[in-house]
């Protein structure tokens, strides 16, 4: 026997290890816990290098037609410094493709132009007034009607005056017709249709006025002529 002394292993140790493996598992999984926390640790204390260096001197750029002593703007040629993990944006916009108003306007063939206005439609049956006598304090006056028409239409004349008041009225060469002073104003309608070319005078006769000028004369609501 040599002088060395073994150890002994312990009864039943070896059987508890080969027969419960989950423990060995268990201790690495620990392990690996324990360095993945220390990797994490020393990456977190680190911080990323930035350029503090100056950049090259700013140059000035003097702006013309300023007076001597003014400061001018300075034209700066330094780029910023790169800061890892981000990119320079972009200022430029993307392009839509879209025409703009005036492009459009020449591509429509001049679509927004305004149209002219058709020139007002002349009536085929007018009026026009006038003064056949006068007195002291009335008058004696007519309304022409005239068909310039291309055929038969009737009339209605609507006659008022700011003072005074009409005592009678009458039409010569056309029968039929009616008429009444409502308000003092007016209206007489014709009987018959007046024919194409042809003219008829309505005559009145005003009281107590000193004007011969009408407040109103229309002829199917268009105003006479002659005042």
């Amino acid at each position: 026997m040599s002088g060395t002394r073994r150890t002994r292993p312990l009864p039943g140790a070896s059987t508890a290890i080969a027969s419960s493996p989950w423990i060995v598992v268990s201790i690495g999984v620990i392990v690996m816990v324990v360095l993945l926390v220390l990797a994490l640790a020393s990456t977190r204390g680190r911080r990323p290098y930035i350029d503090a260096r100056p950049g090259p001197p700013v140059a000035t750029v003097p702006l013309p037609g300023l007076p001597p002593g003014t400061p001018s703007r300075a034209a700066s040629t330094r780029t910023p410094p790169a800061v890892p993990g981000l990119s320079p944006r972009s200022t430029v916009l993307p392009s839509t493709g879209r025409p703009t108003s005036s492009a459009s306007a020449r591509a429509g063939g001049g679509g927004g132009t305004e149209r002219p206005t058709p020139p007002p439609v002349r009536p085929s049956v007018t009026g026009r007034y006038g003064v056949a006598n006068t007195w002291d304090g009335g008058f004696l006056g007519e309304v022409l009607i005239v068909n310039a028409g291309s055929t038969a239409r009737g009339w209605t004349v609507r006659l008022a005056f700011p003072e005074g008041r009409i005592v009678g009225f009458w039409v010569a060469g056309a029968e039929g017709g009616s008429g009444r002073v409502s308000d003092g104003v007016l209206t007489y309608r014709s009987g018959a249709d007046l024919a194409p070319g042809r003219s008829v005078p309505l005559q009145f006769q005003v009281e107590n006025t000193r004007t011969t000028r009408p407040e109103l004369c229309t002829v199917n609501d268009s105003r006479c002529s002659g005042f």
